[in-house]
């Protein structure tokens, strides 16, 4: 420090004490057009940053769209070889003014040697991690910066190879995924080397935000809110912020808090101390204030307070930092419950139990610098209009960027976070572990201010990776992968959560027996125990309208059923020839061993498999009962899970959340989510709609007697008629029945009732009705397979499109059918938008569906796009 003294005294703007006068810090963003080019120079392009080599490519028009056909395998060698990003750049201030110059990367993908004036900075290995490099003694006035990249899959291999002793697994994803492998050896989204729902794009690039900052004294790196509830019954702010203090003694000051809408306000006296200096702050709110909670979708509003922190310090420069305070409280409730073994598995947000409805979600593309605010701000509102109030971050992606979770605190989405490991054992030497724990700490801080965020979850199934033995470790190497695992997600991830945030709980692994797994030293005997925790549930031979083929668990965190993505959709990445759902296409997007067999297997249950003589034709009929069958399948399984939710049967049930898999694709494949690449809705997302609304009554068979319950999320009380008829197939007459509630009736019975009614000819519907033209949806249940009907015409539909009155971007579709009509589905190509319902059963003569676009049409697109499909259609 002193050799910078006294090269100091001889500049302007010193004070006498020879230190830089102050100044509000220097920040300039290095973002925008770099020079990018392979590792011997024969390809030389424009790279965005943030961004990556792939889209660089794709830009510059050296590669087609990565998605396109069998790209995937075809571009390899863009991930195989070594890139380099590199600038010139002008210093825009006099960096001699300034005590520290930093180089910082929100994000560098992944591997990465990065040098600035020929002096190496550096080097990053996890692209999760935020770098900052001190470079106060080589800028200049021109400065020439490069990031040279080593390609993730050689980098994986090599770190594989130097894991002596004993061999982490999976070594390599299964053939099917062609993807590559020791993605555990690298601390990068591990579905970038593939996965049973996506392509392997081992991307390299600046991936996110890079920057200079030039400061005196100190600078703020991170500033985070929590709130509490305490047993005075009044809210406090736990505020921390933490700062690099350059100075070599202490900086006292005063900080003040201000959150005019509640009247609060308080000022403190702080101490920065040298190094990384932070400060955490309490701050009371006035009590004679009603302060509104954060809730759920669903269950409130998202309130949140607009604050504004002042930092005032002796030396520098004032810091003024808005941001929004929330308040709710989040447990985990894990209790003994009457008349069963184990523990309950809930939350309770704000003191209240709330039943999880939603999704899983992934990465939205393969390429990070292609999901724009838009895309997140699409799939988010998707999942909010689908009556869904959470979603659980999966592991095997990225950590969200912000904008993600402000979506989410905005829309009241409850995000069950997963820390980045998936389906792997993962090593522990000491380098990995370091860089985990920087990790974990920057994402911690970066997050824990949104309420949205009420878990903590430690990784992706390998609590039961290690516990059903996937890997087929022998038995007595066990011990080691234990001791690796309780290493790596209690003694640095939980030990790190934990000091950094004790606003929310914190659980090892999903799925897992939470306390149960914890006292039997973290890996349970079997993690699926309906008894404890949450579980995981796939099984594909089921008959999946069978309700007691499913698990009655605690917590259902992962369930589902692959689909097609409609034929818009894949059309955009395929040629004529890839139109069958046998063809070399097919098989290659399909990146789960017999999953085309598997969803005609399951078809074949109910339905009649097509048999038409036009291939196009037949083609499209698959890819619709596909999605018939999937949104059927789901659906099934979630009224279990929402009916489960309020009884004990032979010792399990007590549901309390359903989060199917998945929300999202990665790119145009079969996949088990409700929302197709590019955010248009499947089937499935309509039926969701209906299936997580907040009242809704649900129907199963047990020993020949049909049970209707009513399921409601509503916080008060209503009184409510339950509505049913028993609608013939043949005819467009319901017939009604004279019957306030089913709690259960024998099904003979009840068809005696209805005059020429049998299980192949009728379908019951029913509605629940309350005071306020309270109404569920609509539900009906299906007394016998679909290929086995009596009675279903074929059916004239028609449908005529108008604007909305008033409204003039909503159309109005005015459907009129001649007969009963299962799942009549409406699509309008690739035009931008989704319906106010879709797939339903029409059992009237007219019905008026609204149709919202994300993007300008007109009546005659609509017309010119549409198509009609119902099952009576498929021949």
């Amino acid at each position: 420090n002193n050799m910078f003294m006294m090269f100091a005294l001889g500049l302007s703007g010193v004070s006498a004490a020879g230190v830089p006068a102050a100044g509000v810090p220097e920040v300039h963003s290095l973002r925008g057009s770099w020079r990018l080019g392979n590792g011997n120079g024969s390809v030389v392009l424009r790279g965005e940053v943030p961004g990556c080599v792939h889209t660089a490519l794709h830009r510059a028009g050296l590669i087609q769209d990565p998605y396109y056909r069998f790209n995937d395998v075809m571009y390899r060698w863009i991930s195989l070889d070594n890139w380099t990003y590199s600038r010139t750049f002008r210093t825009p201030f006099d960096f001699r003014k300034w005590q520290k110059v930093n180089l910082v990367f929100e994000g560098v993908d992944t591997v990465a040697q990065i040098l600035i004036n020929n002096v190496t900075l550096g080097r990053t290995d996890n692209m999760f991690n935020r770098y900052g490099f001190d470079i106060t003694s080589v800028i200049k006035e021109v400065n020439f910066i490069e990031v040279h990249f080593l390609s993730a899959i050689s980098y994986a291999a090599e770190q594989n190879r130097c894991h002596k002793g004993y061999s982490i697994p999976p070594a390599c994803p299964p053939p099917v995924q062609k993807g590559e492998c020791h993605a555990n050896f690298i601390r990068k989204e591990q579905c970038s080397f593939s996965w049973d729902w996506g392509p392997s794009f081992p991307t390299q690039g600046i991936w996110k935000d890079v920057r200079i900052e030039a400061y005196n004294h100190y600078h703020l790196i991170y500033f985070s809110l929590t709130s509490f509830f305490g047993n005075t019954q009044k809210w406090r702010l736990e505020i921390e912020a933490i700062f690099d203090v350059v100075s070599s003694k202490p900086i006292v000051g005063l900080v003040t808090v201000n959150i005019p809408k509640l009247q609060t306000q308080q000022t403190f006296n702080v101490t920065l101390q040298p190094g990384e200096g932070s400060i955490v702050l309490l701050v009371n709110i006035n009590k004679s204030f009603a302060v509104e909670a954060w809730w759920p979708n669903g269950h409130g509003k998202q309130t949140g307070y607009n604050m504004t922190t002042t930092f005032i310090m002796e030396a520098g420069y004032q810091i003024e930092k808005f941001s929004k305070a929330y308040f709710r409280t989040v447990e985990l409730v894990q209790e003994p419950i009457h008349g069963s073994p184990g523990l309950s598995f809930y939350f309770r947000i704000n003191d209240r139990p709330i039943f999880i409805k939603g999704s899983n979600w992934i990465p939205a593309d393969s390429f990070q610098d292609r999901v724009t605010y838009d895309t997140l701000r699409l799939l988010l509102k998707s999942a909010a209009d689908a009556n869904m109030n959470a979603l659980r971050v999966w592991g095997g992606g990225v950590y969200e960027q912000d904008e993600f979770y402000d979506i989410c605190d905005e829309i009241g989405i409850m995000i069950w976070q997963d820390f980045m490991f998936a389906c792997a054992l993962y090593p522990t030497d000491q380098n990995y572990l370091e860089s985990v724990g920087a990790e974990v700490t920057h994402q911690v801080r970066r997050l824990k201010s949104h309420p949205s965020i009420i878990l903590w979850s430690g990784n992706n199934e390998n609590e039961a990776a290690i516990a059903s033995n996937w890997f087929s470790i022998p038995y007595a190497d066990r011990g080691v992968y234990i001791k690796d695992y309780v290493m790596l997600y209690v003694k640095n991830i939980r030990e790190i959560v934990l000091a950094e945030d004790k606003s929310r709980p914190f659980v090892a692994s999903s799925p897992t027996n939470g306390l149960e797994s914890v006292k039997e030293g973290w890996v349970s005997q079997n993690p699926y125990d309906t008894h404890y925790g949450d579980t995981h549930f796939y099984d594909y031979s089921i008959d999946c309208w069978n309700w007691a083929a499913y698990p009655k668990t605690r917590f259902a965190s992962e369930y589902g059923f692959q689909s097609w993505p409609s034929f818009s959709t894949i059309k955009k990445v395929s040629s004529t020839e890839d139109w069958s759902y046998t063809s070399n296409f097919s098989l290659h997007r399909q990146h789960h061993e017999n999953g085309n067999d598997q969803m005609l297997q399951q078809i074949g249950y109910h339905f009649k498999l097509p048999q038409s003589t036009d291939p196009i034709k037949k083609f499209k009929d698959m890819i619709y009962l596909t999605q018939v069958m999937q949104a059927q399948c789901v659906k099934t399984e979630t009224e279990f899970y929402r009916f489960s939710q309020s009884e004990i049967i032979k010792g399990e049930g007590h549901t309390m959340g359903a989060l199917y898999w998945q929300l999202n694709d990665i790119w145009q494949a079969p996949s088990w989510a409700s929302l197709e690449y590019g955010g248009k809705w499947k089937l499935l997302h309509y039926f969701a709609q209906n299936f997580f609304a907040p009242l809704l009554p649900v129907a199963y068979e047990d020993k020949g007697v049909l049970y209707i319950y009513g399921v409601s999320d509503l916080h008060v009380d209503h009184k409510l008629t339950l509505r049913v008829s028993d609608t013939s197939l043949a005819t467009l007459v319901s017939l009604p029945q004279k019957c306030e509630e089913l709690k259960g009736e024998s099904i003979n019975d009840f068809l005696e009732r209805c005059q020429n009614c049998t299980r192949k000819s009728c379908v019951v519907t029913f509605c629940l009705m309350g005071e306020d033209g309270l109404q569920s949806p609509t539900n009906h249940h299906f007394l016998s397979s679909l290929k086995d009907a009596v009675g279903l015409k074929k059916t004239q539909l028609s449908v005529s499109i108008s604007h909305a009155k008033l409204q003039y971007d909503i159309y109005i579709f005015d459907l009129h059918t001649t007969a009963i009509t299962p799942f009549v589905s409406l699509d309008v190509g690739s035009i931008k938008g989704r319906f106010s319902e879709n797939g339903f059963l029409m059992t009237e003569k007219k019905k008026v569906v609204m149709f919202y676009p994300w993007e300008p049409t007109s009546i005659e697109e609509l017309e010119e796009s549409l198509t009609l499909t119902s099952l009576v259609d498929i021949v």
